[in-house]
């Protein structure tokens, strides 16, 4: 893995912006799509690495679904072209169900593609009316299907937690629906409403369950997933062993990745850096232009904060120099019920995962 990359491609189209959605998007044209896949190729070649092995390849958005087969083979050949791509990279698309028919998956799939993440969201008519989906769950669900059919043995489904009026019932419901699909993995995200949004302007913030309520349906879920054979292995994240997003570990693991698109960002040659949220930008461009976040990331404080969202936790025999430090703050999160402890390895319970925030701040910082 020392000398191993994974890139991430944005893809800042959307066919319709969801309401609660607040990731870099406009509208989609075949012309910017055009446009946008020339750019990103120049791009590619511009950081060309021709030693470096290529093991995750990440298309997301946005809806990089609404992208052709042969727009996303361009860009998978210009990456093998430019770095060592290994033959058994996980390449992921992110997929709008809405988006998604059988001549499409199977063109996808010949391109290389071998792991689907699709936008569900909830099995729940309700649900997904209130969400702004343009999707129904029979419309999920035979997306699901046909990638199966095409050949996706890795697919991936986004389930969303805490909705207005969402109840233990119709939340297990969504997750048994999902359950029965031939998919190998599910992230299920508690609904924030983020500034800028519409849902922030409508203020469906005052209509959210209260934190009893949101920790009663996060706490069910992890619950009646593991009983449905998907372990949580990351805060949001839950998968049939085996199965975990080896390119979203990337980021938990503090391994190099390097992001191109507008509002992309990359951990790549010893610094974390962004690109400006601006398509037209990113589309006249020679090459990318960027802004340096952090020019010393992955350092303790960064490393273990990312280590503790996932399951596996934060071994102390790895930061030796901490481990006095933090081993005084165990007793009373373990007490709490937030954190087990092995006598080594630190790691969230569920109940913790929920407070993340919180008590890694009261491992690391305090």
């Amino acid at each position: 893995m020392m000398n191993s990359l994974g890139i991430y491609f944005h893809v800042p189209f959307c066919a319709k912006k969801c309401p609660y959605c607040d990731f870099y998007s406009g509208s989609f044209t075949k012309k910017a799509a055009e446009d946008y896949t020339a750019a990103v190729i120049r791009n590619i070649r511009h950081y060309s690495q021709p030693g470096t092995d290529v093991d995750t390849v990440y298309f997301g958005g946005g809806t990089p679904s609404l992208l052709t087969a042969g727009q996303l083979s361009d860009i998978t050949e210009a990456v093998r072209s430019h770095f060592l791509l290994s033959p058994e990279a996980e390449i992921t698309l992110e997929a709008n169900p809405s988006t998604l028919t059988p001549e499409k998956l199977a063109a996808f799939r010949k391109t290389g593609i071998n792991r689907l993440s699709i936008g569900v969201q909830s099995m729940v008519p309700e649900e997904l009316s209130f969400l702004g989906r343009s999707h129904t769950p029979e419309r999920a669900e035979k997306a699901v299907l046909d990638a199966h059919a095409a050949g996706f043995e890795n697919i991936s489904c986004d389930l969303m937690i805490a909705l207005p009026g969402q109840t233990a019932e119709s939340l297990a419901a969504s997750v048994n629906a999902l359950a029965e699909l031939p998919i190998k993995h599910i992230s299920a995200y508690i609904l924030k409403v983020e500034d800028g949004t519409p849902f922030a302007e409508r203020d469906v913030q005052s209509i959210l369950p209260d934190e009893d309520g949101t920790a009663a349906l996060y706490l069910g879920a992890v619950r009646l997933l593991a009983e449905k054979g998907f372990m949580q292995y990351e805060v949001s994240n839950f998968a049939v062993p085996g199965y975990e997003s080896r390119h979203n570990c990337r980021y938990w693991l503090c391994q190099d990745y390097l992001g191109i698109g507008p509002a992309a960002h990359s951990c790549f040659g010893g610094k974390r850096f962004c690109v400006p949220s601006d398509t037209a930008d990113f589309i006249s461009a020679e090459h990318q232009h960027t802004e340096v976040t952090d020019d010393e990331p992955c350092g303790f404080e960064e490393k273990a904060m990312l280590r503790l969202r996932l399951a596996k936790g934060l071994d102390l025999r790895d930061v030796p120099e901490h481990r006095r430090d933090i081993e005084k703050k165990i007793p009373a999160l373990l007490s709490a019920g937030y954190i087990r402890f092995d006598g080594n390895a630190i790691s969230l319970t569920p109940e913790g995962f929920l407070v993340s925030n919180s008590v890694i701040s009261s491992l690391i910082f305090s």
